[in-house]
């Protein structure tokens, strides 16, 4: 398996879904991997590759919403829900807290693989970005206290001799540090550096 094949995740307690799902998935060439429980899923060490969870509702112990909720955050995967005792507000939660799609049982295949596409896709972007995030905040650990002073100075558009007043020191050594933070950063362009201090929270 190549670190970019995806692989989907399967969490549901009927082992009928579990196989079908399987089956399905596996003839369209996709790694799946599949649970009964919550805690089943939760000890797997998962792989680094783009991946999307397919999560059904009503599980024993953590339920769906449950687990959705405890896996939250920067590196969650993007989730597929799946039900057969659906209800409005169970759908709407599960949506507002970033679910893909949320589908009654009996779906339809190609509704599902839609949706697992969408997911997907969403995974594989989250990704880059998360990529693009970790490489910025590397160069930006290259910058000397000094020029993480300087910096929100550049990126607010102030000339050297204005941010040499802030800063009590001298033109000269502004545009060396300057110089030196286009350069640590990789920024070809002033504007393409106010874009990465953006990425990164400065402003």
């Amino acid at each position: 398996m190549t670190e970019d094949q995806p692989i989907i995740y399967v969490l549901d307690d009927d082992h009928r879904v579990r196989e079908a799902l399987s089956s399905l998935l596996s003839s369209l060439g996709l790694r799946v991997e599949v649970f009964a429980s919550a805690a089943e899923y939760l000890q797997f060490k998962k792989p680094d590759a783009p991946a999307c969870l397919i999560l059904d509702l009503e599980l024993p112990g953590m339920n769906g919403l449950e687990l959705q909720q405890e896996i939250a955050g920067d590196y969650s995967l993007p989730i597929v829900f799946v039900t057969g005792h659906g209800d409005v507000p169970s759908s709407v939660r599960a949506m507002k807290a970033g679910a893909v799609e949320f589908l009654l049982k009996p779906f339809d295949n190609q509704e599902l693989l839609r949706s697992i596409d969408a997911a997907i896709l969403q995974d594989r972007e989250a990704r880059v970005k998360r990529a693009e995030i970790i490489e910025l905040r590397r160069r930006y650990a290259l910058l000397t206290p000094r020029e993480r002073e300087v910096l929100p100075f550049v990126v607010a558009g102030l000339l050297n001799k204005q941010t040499a007043g802030e800063l009590g020191t001298s033109e000269i050594t502004i545009q060396v540090h300057r110089g030196q933070i286009m350069r640590k950063m990789a920024a070809s362009s002033l504007a393409e550096l106010v874009k990465m201090a953006g990425k990164l929270g400065i402003s």
